[in-house]
């Protein structure tokens, strides 16, 4: 495995901010950061009014959408396992026949969905979910075909099921993503426990990881581990937490959102086979729920490990994760804009040239849980609000 060895200079930042009447709020722990740019940007206010509309109401946890080809409406899923198609027009369909069983537990269910880069050829879709297997459930990834009725699918095809099996049903992550290259990154979560969280640095365990596999689920040839001696050739990078936002910024580079404990939430770019640190370092703590107290190793930073672009403290718990274009709102082409679920809405990150954050702004505080977002081909864009009478909603300006 490639260690890089990092030197930092610690500088101190101030503990709050303030715009338009959002504060950072008081930190968990007093860990600085390692440079500058990777805590409490400056807050700013974009110029804009938002507006929201409701394309659909009364949805069960919706936890993924993907957007259909020529103003097809969306595909979106609901956790309890409910895969469902959004018309243009907001009519919402029965339940899609034909989706994989699923551990409609806690965290666990039917989670992402992604259209493959030719859906208009060969209808296929992937998605991830809660897999029941002998021993609990493992975070799973499948491709099947979307029927030209859109009411059902066919052909269902497990291209990646996490190892060993959980009897923990949290923390499954898990987005799914097509890089540049045609391959398929895959994230999974350590599954909370104590027992559990040491194994997201083991790689015979693909608890805690990115995955990178083709279309297919094979193993491309240049994974960072292939042919090593008792690890997953499937694993890109490790030392992850729970990956619920996964997004390819306009050069193709891989990024990721993460949970934190309390506080410790981050931003990464993961590279092949490099160490993502949890749980041996974290910028957060335990919860308060189970004791509290300092996290592995008790500190933010270690050689051979790798540092987070950017972290929260206090946690914005983050859903998914988009990098903005188009001509509404073009004045955030290139920023990411990134679902809260705690405290809630959208956080807009700006980022220079060298993909350091420079801003933070937060958006649409007042509608509450944000588990995922989706831009739209003219730029505005859709959010999913996490709730038990839950909805989609489409943002433009006012």
């Amino acid at each position: 495995m490639r260690y890089t060895v990092l030197t930092f200079t610690f500088v101190a930042l101030p503990l709050a901010a303030t715009a338009q009447g959002f504060t950072y709020g008081e930190r968990n722990t007093d860990f600085p950061p390692a440079f500058p740019e990777q805590f409490r940007a400056e807050l700013v206010s974009s110029d804009v009014s938002l507006k929201t509309e409701l394309l659909a109401g009364g949805l069960v946890h919706p936890w993924g959408i993907a957007t259909l080809p020529e103003g097809g409406g969306w595909l979106v899923t609901e956790r309890p396992g409910r895969l469902r198609h959004l018309a243009a027009d907001g009519t919402l369909s029965d339940p899609i026949t034909g989706t994989p069983e699923v551990v409609a537990a806690r965290q666990g269910g039917l989670l992402d969905v992604v259209l493959a880069p030719d859906f208009a050829d060969s209808r296929m879709i992937y998605v991830t979910y809660a897999k029941p297997v002998d021993g609990g459930s493992a975070t799973a990834a499948a491709r099947m075909t979307l029927a030209e009725d859109l009411a059902s699918v066919s052909g269902v095809e497990d291209i990646f099921v996490q190892t060993p099996a959980s009897q923990n049903p949290m923390h499954f992550g898990s987005r799914v993503v097509f890089l540049d290259d045609g391959t398929v990154a895959i994230t999974t979560g350590e599954h909370f426990s104590d027992e559990e969280r040491p194994f997201a640095q083991d790689l015979d365990k693909t608890y805690g990881k990115v995955i990178r596999v083709n279309a297919d689920g094979s193993t491309p040839d240049d994974n960072p581990f292939v042919g090593q001696d008792g690890a997953i050739d499937t694993i890109w990078s490790l030392g992850h937490r729970n990956i619920q936002g996964a997004a390819v910024d306009a050069n193709g580079t891989l990024w990721t959102i993460e949970h934190g404990p309390a506080g410790g939430d981050e931003l990464n770019r993961p590279e092949a086979g490099l160490n993502y640190g949890w749980p041996v370092i974290s910028y957060g703590e335990r919860y308060g729920f189970t004791g509290g107290g300092p996290i592995g190793s008790g500190e933010a930073v270690q050689d051979g490990m790798e540092q987070p672009v950017y972290f929260w403290d206090p946690v914005i718990a983050p859903g998914g994760m988009a990098f903005h274009s188009g001509e509404t709102f073009a004045d955030w082409n290139g920023d990411i804009l990134a679902s809260s679920l705690k405290p809630g809405g959208v956080v807009r990150l700006s980022l220079d040239a060298a993909g350091m954050v420079v801003e933070e702004e937060r958006l649409l505080r007042d509608i509450g849980r944000v588990r995922d977002i989706e831009i739209q081909p003219d730029g505005s864009f859709i959010v999913l609000t996490d709730f038990e009478n839950g909805s989609v909603l489409h943002v433009t300006p006012e």
